[in-house]
């Protein structure tokens, strides 16, 4: 997204550490990688003039239609407008304080950054911000990022960020694919990293020891410590463990004006279901992005070699199995931190997830909580059922479901993810069965059919 001159807005501290700081992204969810040896601007992707196909897309087009309006708010500009057109709940909202995001100089303790979500599309606004920023789900190119102008308008649009976004938001964590990140470290309490202590990319696999340095948590966790609500000082930063006074914490009051927020929460439950969807949709959109370019040189080794243009070569085709392999140990939460307490929130969010569904006729959903031991009862992700997911290409969704087949049957081999008992295989089977479109036809056969 937009590029800033850093060094006259450093405040006293030196350039290249507060440049740095924004490169890591302490907080920032709305993460763009660029090439990092994928080359994704050239055939088959052409990421950066390619027309987009994503639920943010669609409501691009309606807008310049006419066809949608947005309403302007003197205090928040569109950001309610926005999230009601884009069915994203106000209840998921969780407040990040570090400055690590396009508007990084109206970030801090006191102003914290906004982030809102549902399956498709992560809304991040600044309190004052010039712009909102906005990532979704794409059909074929990952992940899209946008912003929306908070200056009122006659006729409000969003507009695509291709380059300036790019620029600063790359990491080759995310193996040189546009995607998310989330990540936790120590911030002083004028909001900036303290890059010397190290930092984390969290996801479900984290300790929560780990997790949300730069970041409020409203919520419960028992005697499990984290590392938010804390402000860190550079000369003696205390140990995760040492953090009680940001444990446990329910009313943010005495930290900021709550008011000036859509909500006073920043829920630990959404953070924890945030932080297992960025992960979901990297690999979705990796999952998309290998695809292509290994079916583009599939069939441009055939075409060299005088073959078939569908010739399967076994090195593309395991590019692809790779890749989707990733996506099944992901969905079925593998390696996830176990919990040893109860963690509960304070907002509406678990309730309204939850009720999203779909369910099966016993009333099981995916969305179903746990928050005892683990973050879901039933450990496979929801986003099976997601746009992401449901757009991947052919050749990649196979290897899933077969995998995913495998897997729920008992077969899964050596490589079968972890933590899934014989009783969660059988639930998230019927549940699965009862509830997803386009299952191949195997699954409904028999359990000892193969596929």
């Amino acid at each position: 997204m937009a590029n800033h001159d850093t060094s006259s807005e450093c405040g006293g501290r030196s350039p290249r550490r507060y440049a740095v700081a924004l490169c890591l992204a302490a907080g920032a969810t709305l993460l763009a990688t660029t090439t990092s040896g994928q080359d994704i601007e050239h055939d088959p992707i052409h990421y950066s003039t390619a027309t987009p196909h994503n639920a943010v897309a669609e409501l691009a087009h309606r807008l310049a239609q006419g066809a949608v309006q947005l309403e302007y708010d003197p205090q928040r500009g569109y950001l309610r407008s926005l999230l009601r057109a884009l069915d994203v709940p106000e209840s998921s909202q969780v407040l990040v304080f570090s400055k690590t995001s396009l508007q990084r100089e109206r970030i801090s303790p006191q102003t914290p950054r906004a982030i809102y979500f549902n399956d498709d599309v992560l809304i991040g606004s600044c309190i004052g911000g010039r712009v909102l920023e906005i990532s979704a789900a794409d059909d074929a190119l990952g992940t899209v990022f946008y912003t929306l102008n908070q200056k009122r308008a006659a006729q409000p649009a969003v507009e695509r960020q291709t380059e300036s976004c790019m620029l600063c938001h790359s990491s080759s964590a995310n193996r040189g694919f546009p995607g998310h990140l989330v990540r936790s470290l120590q911030v002083d309490d004028d909001g900036l990293p303290l890059l010397a202590h190290g930092s984390f990319r969290t996801d479900h696999a984290s300790p929560l020891a780990e997790r949300w340095g730069g970041w409020y948590v409203t919520g419960t966790s028992g005697n499990q410590k984290h590392m938010g609500n804390t402000i860190f000082h550079e000369t003696a930063a205390p140990a995760a463990s040492d953090n009680a006074p940001g444990v446990n914490l329910t009313d943010l009051n005495d930290r900021f004006k709550t008011s000036l927020c859509l909500t006073p929460h920043s829920d630990i439950v959404a953070l924890m279901v945030l932080e297992h969807q960025a992960g979901m949709l990297n690999r979705l959109a990796r999952a998309t992005l290998e695809t292509r370019l290994a079916l583009h040189y599939e069939r441009d080794m055939n075409q060299a070699l005088g073959q078939p243009p569908d010739e399967p070569s076994e090195s593309a085709r395991r590019r692809i199995r790779s890749a989707g392999d990733a996506v099944v140990e992901y969905l079925l939460f593998h390696d996830e931190a176990r919990l040893t307490d109860r963690v509960s929130g304070t907002s509406t969010f678990a309730a309204d997830f939850a009720a999203r569904g779909p369910r099966d006729s016993q009333g099981r959903s995916l969305r179903d909580f746990d928050l005892t031991t683990r973050l879901f009862r039933y450990p496979c992700s929801y986003l099976i059922y997601s746009r992401a997911f449901d757009t991947l290409p052919g050749e990649v969704k196979g290897h899933v479901y077969q995998r995913l087949w495998e897997i729920l049957n008992g077969h899964g081999g050596d490589k079968c993810p972890g933590q899934l008992s014989p009783a969660d295989r059988a639930a998230i089977l019927e549940i699965l069965r009862a509830t997803k479109r386009d299952l191949p036809a195997y699954w409904t056969a028999p359990p000892t059919a193969a596929p």
